[in-house]
This record gives C-alpha cells, sequence and structure tokens, in this order.
C-alpha cells in the first residue's frame, strides 16, 4: 500500500469517526455559550442512538433508501425533548448542574436498556439493514492527490457536519440571536437588564444542544455499531464535552479538536494497513483516544475560558 493510500486511509476513517463527536460537541457548545453546564451530552447520544435505531428497524420497508435521514430527525427530536428535562432542572428549579447533567445519562441509558429489553426481549436490538456508508463526492473526488485524500470514501453525515458547524459560527457570531446567547453566558443581568428573556434563550440553547446531542447518537449507531446495546455509546459523549472544552468553547475550534479525537479512535481501526502500527498491541491502540483526551485537557484546559456565568443559575434581581 503506497503512502497515498495509507494518508487517504486515515483520513477518510479519521473524518468518519469524528462526525459523531463533531455533531455532539456543537451541542455542547450552545449550551455552554448560554451558562448552562451540559454533562449530560453522553445520555443525548444514548438517547439517540436509540431511537435511531428502532426507528430504522420499525419503518425500513416505509421509507426505503431514505430510512437513516429520517431516523436522524426522530433521534434529534427525542434528543430535544430530554434536554428539556435538563433545561427544567437546571434553568427553572436552578438545580446543580452537574448532577443534572449526571441524572440525564443514567435516565437515558437505564430508560433505553428497559425500552429495549421490553420491545425485543434481549439485551440488544436487531443489526440496521439501512445505514450510512461511505461514498466518493462527485467531482471534488477526481482533483488530483487532494481528491484522494479529502473527499474519497467519505459518508455524506460527515459532510453535513461540516455545514453545520459552519453554520453554528455563523448564528453565536454573526447574527443578534447569537449575542443574546452569547450574552446571557457571559453576564446575565446585564443582558436581563438591556431586555433579553434569560430563561428563554438558555432553554433554547439547550434544547438545541438535545438535537445536536441526538444527531451525533444517531449518526454513530448507523454507521459505526449498526444496532444499539449497552455498549453502544461508551465515552463518545464526555469525548464529545472534552472536544468542546479542548475547542475553547468555540463551534470551529470544538470541531477541529472532533476531528482530532477521531483520528485518536480510527488508530485501531486502520493499524493494521499502516506499517509502523501493525506490531503496535491492540490495546494500545483502543485507549489511545481517551489517553490523548487526558493529556489534550491537561494541556489546554487552562488557556481555555469558560463563558463566565457557565454553570450559574440566574435569579432575576439578584447581583
Amino acid at each position: 500500500m503506497d503512502a497515498l493510500t495509507i494518508i487517504a486511509l486515515i483520513v477518510s476513517s479519521s473524518l468518519f469517526a469524528a462526525t459523531p463527536l463533531i455533531f455532539t460537541a456543537l451541542g455542547g457548545v450552545f449550551s455552554e455559550k448560554s451558562g448552562v453546564v451540559n454533562i449530560g451530552l453522553e445520555g443525548l447520544m444514548i438517547i439517540g442512538a436509540f431511537t435511531a435505531i428502532v426507528f430504522n428497524l420499525t419503518f425500513a420497508d416505509t421509507f426505503g433508501s431514505a430510512t437513516p435521514w429520517v431516523a436522524l430527525l426522530a433521534a434529534m427530536l427525542a434528543g430535544g425533548l430530554l434536554s428539556l428535562l435538563h433545561g427544567l432542572a437546571s434553568i427553572t428549579f436552578r438545580a446543580d448542574q452537574v448532577v443534572s447533567g449526571v441524572a440525564i445519562n443514567f435516565l437515558a441509558l437505564g430508560l433505553s436498556l428497559f425500552l429495549v429489553k421490553l420491545l425485543y426481549d434481549k439485551g440488544q436490538t436487531d443489526m440496521i439493514k439501512m445505514n450510512f456508508i461511505k461514498k466518493d463526492i462527485p467531482f471534488l473526488s477526481d482533483i488530483p492527490i487532494i481528491g484522494d485524500i479529502f473527499f474519497g470514501d467519505i459518508a455524506r453525515p460527515t459532510i453535513l457536519a461540516f455545514a453545520i458547524a459552519i453554520i453554528s459560527w455563523f448564528v453565536l457570531y454573526k447574527t443578534p440571536f447569537g449575542l443574546r446567547l452569547r450574552s446571557v453566558g457571559e453576564h446575565p443581568m446585564a443582558a436581563d437588564t438591556m431586555g433579553v428573556n434569560v430563561a428563554k434563550t438558555r432553554y433554547i440553547a439547550v434544547f438545541i444542544s438535545g438535537l445536536l446531542g441526538g444527531l451525533g447518537g444517531a449518526v454513530y449507531a448507523q454507521s459505526i455499531s449498526l444496532d444499539f446495546s449497552h455498549a453502544t455509546i461508551t465515552g463518545q459523549g464526555f469525548m464529545a464535552l472534552a472536544a468542546m472544552i479542548f475547542g475553547k468553547w468555540h463551534p470551529l475550534g470544538a470541531m477541529g479538536a472532533a476531528i482530532f479525537f477521531g483520528f485518536a479512535q480510527s488508530l485501531s481501526i486502520v493499524s493494521s494497513n499502516i506499517p509502523f502500527l501493525q506490531d503496535v498491541p491492540d490495546v494500545y491502540l483502543l485507549i489511545a483516544p481517551y489517553v490523548l483526551t487526558i493529556l489534550a485537557l491537561a494541556g489546554f484546559i487552562g488557556r481555555a475560558d469558560a463563558p463566565k456565568a457557565s454553570g450559574t443559575p440566574y435569579v432575576k434581581g439578584s447581583r
């Protein structure tokens, strides 16, 4: 296998593994930019993965080849609704946001496994037949060298992830809504004084976080695991949370960090085709994403500043 083929394989696999992390990390950016810490990204991915797989299995004959895409919408709705529970606890009832997020994680896992057992009478669902596959991007993949590396063998959700990252950046930094959202995350009292509805803005941000978290879980389940069980989502939500922090709470930064973690995840998959990784024990490659996550946060967390009001409930009229 020549060097160009190896590079193309690494890039394709890295983007494939990074796509669910990009969606979920962007969801975390919206929530935390508004001042609401969302530790529940893992739970949002779990409920999104469960919903997408069950929807895919149930309606595959109805929607045909469009089934995976329609399942994404169902998963986004499920993630959005679950995130509103986090919003209710942390915004309306001013509960500890970390505790609320952890509760969302446990609720999503317990509820989804209970429903799997109820629906399929076993610990996991059946395998889906309608899933996302990798394809070359027309025209762009024909570009010499660059086309093979960056536009060949790419899953369609990956293109959507890049598009949403750019849209997220534009919404947060170039629109009045984005300005209001960031203001309630930095100084909610000042925003309230200027007529911004702090609670409403935070609810919207948390709901967007749920939509994108559910989308991330659905993409992972329909492109990588292809079924749902207790082990479908195992730490990807926390990795997305780390990507958000590593990316300094910026949409494009979070996307770049997610690609970095996706590269780490892909090493165990492509190692057999890479000469200098063939002799590395699989266990080291499997733990690499988590080790790199810790090292990245340990090295960069000190230079990354979260929104000033992040994690602090807002009480109207308080100083």
